[in-house]
């Protein structure tokens, strides 16, 4: 059964990062029902992305893995 999630990703390092996120994003965009980004107003180079996801568990943390490689990224998860 699929799992409703919610994903949150925080860029520290944007302009060197925010290309192999969307990298990642895009291969895996059939299980995002929703996302949503920002910049940091005070951090410049700091961006946030919230996604809603509806996938297998082990699909989920697959993402999430190959986010967490990347330079100046860290992600959290909640299961709904």
């Amino acid at each position: 059964m699929d799992n409703l999630s919610v994903v949150g990703i925080r860029i520290d390092k944007r302009t060197d990062s925010a290309t192999k996120v969307q990298e990642v994003l895009t291969q895996n965009g059939d299980i995002i029902l929703n996302r949503f980004g920002m910049h940091d107003p005070i951090e410049v180079n700091t961006g946030l992305i919230t996604l809603n996801l509806r996938s297998e568990k082990n699909r989920i943390n697959n993402m999430m893995n190959e986010l967490n490689k990347l330079n100046g990224v860290r992600v959290n998860h909640m299961e709904v």
